[in-house]
């Protein structure tokens, strides 16, 4: 029988020390077990005295996510590669093409007698070489076109109307012709050759580069006025590839301005002014594009004026009574195509209308 520490089943064979627990010292009285009873917390005192049963997980850092923030990245990235591109893109940049100066001549035609003059300037239409002359922009007709080597039909057909509008605007616009705005003009010169028109009105000169006459027709409205405002003209237009990459217009026409002087009533005789004028244009594909047109050479035979005159700035007809203070060698023909003066003519009388 085992002693007072054993298992009632008695201590278990093979138990180490033969039966002697080492626990066999150890006493347990009543007084001990009944101080030893269990205690179990309240739900509530357990959550006001002891650490919660669950553990809380770390609070989670709010910010861009990381798909966000690559997305960012790959927008810069994207944008600098667009920026560097266009800085230092593979392609030669294009070289500006360079503005050939415009060359300018303006013949002063001095009469050989007094001016004729009448308060009819219908009359003075009929009685002159231009009666059979279209009015306004109907006397610049266009030509038969057809395509060249190296520009279509539709191309062709561009710039005898670029050729065309510039006409119309600078020698039919009634404020371009009275000393006004010279915008309309202005707006179909070539960019390249703008600082040359600007130079022109700023600062004219009879140096052949820089007269405002040789751009377009303007009175000094300080001494004339139109008397008329039905301007008679006739001439033609012509076409030709010049180079692979250029067309070249030619416009000879003659035009007829009935003149009064400044501020006349109706009572005042008007006179018949006549400009005979050959322009040569130049176009690439660009001025194409763009509506504008290169001027090349002016070729300007004016008259009744002075010989000589100071015609860069305004032209200065004479009127209706006036004669020249001197002529020139010889009679020239303003609407004869075939006759030409080096500096100064005379306005042959057939020219002149009969009155």
């Amino acid at each position: 029988m085992g002693g007072p520490g054993d298992p009632p089943e008695g201590t278990p064979e093979g138990a180490p020390g033969g039966g002697e627990d080492e626990y066999r010292s150890v006493v347990f009285d009543e007084s001990f077990v009944r101080a030893a009873r269990l205690q179990e917390y309240s739900a509530q005192e357990r959550m006001a005295d002891h650490a919660p049963a669950v553990r809380r997980r770390p609070a989670l850092h709010r910010g861009p996510s990381r798909q966000a923030l690559i997305l960012v990245l790959l927008i810069a990235l994207a944008f600098g590669t667009a920026v560097y591109m266009g800085v230092r893109h593979p392609y030669p940049t294009p070289k500006a093409r360079l503005a050939e100066p415009v060359h300018m001549t303006v013949i002063p035609l001095a009469p050989r007698s007094a001016v004729p003059g009448s308060t009819d300037p219908e009359a003075l239409y009929a009685h002159s070489p231009a009666a059979q002359f279209r009015i306004g922009a109907l006397g610049f007709t266009l030509p038969a076109t057809r395509r060249t080597t190296h520009f279509s039909e539709s191309q062709v057909v561009a710039a005898v109307t670029i050729a065309k509008d510039y006409l119309v605007a600078s020698t039919l616009d009634q404020g371009v012709l009275t000393g006004g705005g010279v915008r309309a003009v202005r707006l179909l010169v070539a960019p390249q050759q703008l600082d040359q028109f600007d130079q022109s009105f700023y600062h004219p000169a009879a140096d052949g580069r820089h007269s405002p006459t040789g751009w377009l027709i303007r009175f000094d409205p300080s001494q004339v006025q139109l008397a008329d405002r039905q301007i008679r003209v006739e001439g033609t237009l012509q076409a030709v590839e010049s180079t692979s990459g250029a067309l070249e217009v030619t416009a000879d026409h003659t035009l007829v301005y009935a003149l009064k002087p400044a501020g006349a009533d109706a009572r005042a005789k008007a006179s018949l002014f006549t400009v005979r004028r050959e322009l040569t244009f130049r176009f690439d594909r660009d001025d194409l594009r763009m509506h504008q047109a290169e001027l090349v050479a002016s070729y300007v035979q004016a008259g009744p004026l002075s010989c000589p005159d100071d015609t860069a700035d305004h032209l200065r007809p004479l009127l209706a009574g006036q004669t020249a203070k001197a002529g020139g060698p010889a009679g020239t023909d303003p609407y004869a195509t075939d006759n030409a003066t080096a500096l100064c003519g005379t306005l042959s009388s057939s020219a002149e209308p009969g009155v």
